[in-house]
């Protein structure tokens, strides 16, 4: 199919570029003590949300692709809706169809997976334990484990990785105990033996995302595949005795631990003949462990032995590089990413983060495909960020994505522009007050100094988010402040910002405006029309 834009005869765009500055985890909260975006000094945005031309937008639930209004946004998703221009089912949505239909169960690679698993194999599930919905959801793994019940599956481990983060800071063993109690009462079957391997916090093991820290990947295939780490006799004995130790300790933070047995060894080691399936649906943090498993030229760590196992994800977590080569749900179809269109057109771009969400402004900005469109028309820019807990850097790299913004725009070589301030989501996800608070004024301080450059280049400025986080830091329950670490549900600023603006536009009367609502409004300020089928645009003629 050929792409195609047509020029507007309403709007010729200005003479300088369009910016799309996200706002990540920046959403509008409840305007009080819990709400860190309100708390903050925000000069920037507390001017441009008095302008004539901003509205808010839902960023979680079927706006976005997702299965009901209490499925909060996230970044993965966001990034996919903005880019897409219209809604596609993602993650949770996608497997639940999968598993209700019975279709997971029906694709060669679970055919694969039960094949060594009646066959004297192990099959081994790695993944979130949390209803989070976000990377994962405890009802998927219980769905699947009642599946290899049914399929007459002798030897089943878990490895789990405990959450604390999409759902409450110290909620482990909300998710271990039923779970650890469920594999029991199946280990009562004769012959049947279901038990929890190991596990480790979130942040702490297996799920590092963009290459930021390998070691956190190295952590989890000791712990999983090779039985190192401290060990225990359950997994609901390693979370009480962390927190005995440290009762600042949330359980993203959990140390790696192994479960044993009566004789104190390792009771869920990862070897030949056995499967793995690895049971996130969202991607990004989901590659790594993958490629441990898969690649055989593999050098990010000593692997010390690579066992030949049948390993699946739960969705390709990478389209264009494949990754992994087995998988259990069909990733959604995402053609036609706004980016496309632009280089269709020969129009130049850039995006720009650091690295916890460069992926978000490439990979999932344009469909969940690697690499360039058209590298000739684009401008990637990764800023490494900092190996430390984002609480204690709260300022994270904004100076910098800043900075080399700016550099970029004054070369007068890009009409558009996208990047991402991660501070409102990273930090957010710690639950510390003050930092949250750093975080949100760094971002108000980038987006002031950006402003200033796109007024004098004659240009136009987006400002959203792709979601909320800093601004719900706690919600209160029977009179209890209990931290929040996870997404909100609030809706998020859209905000126009243009210098020259003299009524040739207004905001227009969308009904349930959501992110996938931008990419059209992208489309009309930069001169062009929407296209057909992309969602309406946020303003009119």
């Amino acid at each position: 199919m050929e792409l195609k834009l047509k020029k507007s005869e309403k709007f010729t765009g200005r003479q300088g570029p369009l910016l799309l500055v996200i706002m990540d985890g920046v959403g509008i909260g409840k305007h009080d003590d819990s709400d860190g975006v309100f708390l903050a000094k925000t000069p920037t945005i507390d001017k441009l949300m008095k302008s004539e031309l901003t509205t808010t937008l839902k960023a979680h639930g079927p706006a976005v692709g997702l299965p009901s209004e209490d499925d909060m946004g996230n970044s993965e998703v966001g990034h996919n809706a903005i880019g897409a221009g219209r809604v596609f089912a993602q993650g949770a949505k996608l497997v639940n169809e999968s598993i209700n239909s019975g279709n997971i169960f029906k694709g060669q690679a679970w055919r694969n997976t039960m094949i060594r698993g009646t066959n004297n194999g192990t099959v081994h599930f790695i993944g979130l334990l949390s209803d989070g919905n976000v990377h994962s959801h405890i009802n998927q793994l219980n769905a699947m484990i009642d599946r290899c019940v049914e399929e007459g599956v002798k030897s089943v481990r878990l490895h789990v990785l405990l959450d604390g983060r999409d759902v409450g800071e110290k909620s482990a063993l909300e998710y271990v105990e039923p779970t650890e109690a469920k594999l029991a009462e199946i280990s009562t079957k004769e012959g049947f033996d279901y038990k929890i391997a190991s596990g480790g916090g979130r942040m702490i093991t297996t799920m590092d995302r963009y290459n930021a820290d390998w070691s956190v990947v190295e952590r989890g295939w000791k712990a999983h595949v090779l039985g190192e780490a401290r060990k225990f006799k359950s997994a609901s004995e390693a979370v009480k005795t962390y927190y005995a130790e440290d009762d600042q300790m949330t359980d993203q933070y959990l140390e790696s631990f192994v479960v044993v047995d009566d004789n104190n060894e390792p009771n869920g080691r990862i070897f030949d003949g056995d499967a793995v399936i690895f049971f996130n649906f969202r991607g990004d943090r989901a590659i790594e462990i993958s490629k441990a498993f898969e690649d055989e030229n593999f050098v990010e760590f000593n692997r010390v032995r690579k066992p030949n196992v049948i390993f699946a994800g739960m969705m390709e977590y990478d389209g264009d590089l494949h990754i992994p080569s087995n998988f259990l749900v069909e990733p959604p179809s995402i053609d036609r990413p706004i980016s496309q269109y632009l280089c269709a057109e020969g129009v130049t771009s850039f995006a720009i983060s650091e690295t916890q969400k460069f992926g978000h402004v490439t990979y999932f900005w344009n469909g969940n495909k690697s690499g360039y469109i058209n590298k000739d028309l684009e401008k990637y820019v990764e800023i490494p960020s900092d190996k430390i807990q984002f609480d204690k850097a709260p300022k994270m790299k904004a100076a910098e994505i800043t900075e080399e913004t700016i550099k970029l725009l004054q070369e007068g070589k890009y009409q558009f522009g996208r990047i991402n301030y991660p501070n409102g989501d990273m930090v957010g996800h710690t639950g510390k007050k003050e930092a949250i608070i750093t975080a949100v004024e760094s971002v108000d301080t980038g987006v002031a100094e950006l402003l200033e450059v796109i007024k004098k280049l004659n240009g136009i400025a987006i400002v959203t988010a792709d979601h909320g986080n800093a601004d719900e830091m706690f919600v209160e329950k029977k009179g209890k402040k209990d931290v929040k670490t996870s997404h909100s549900l609030n809706r998020v600023p859209f905000i126009i910002y243009d210098p020259q603006y003299n009524g040739e536009y207004k905001m227009a009367k969308v009904e349930n405006a959501g992110l996938t609502n931008i990419a059209g409004t992208i489309l009309n300020l930069l001169g062009y029309e929407n296209v057909e089928d992309y969602d309406q645009s946020l303003i009119e003629f």
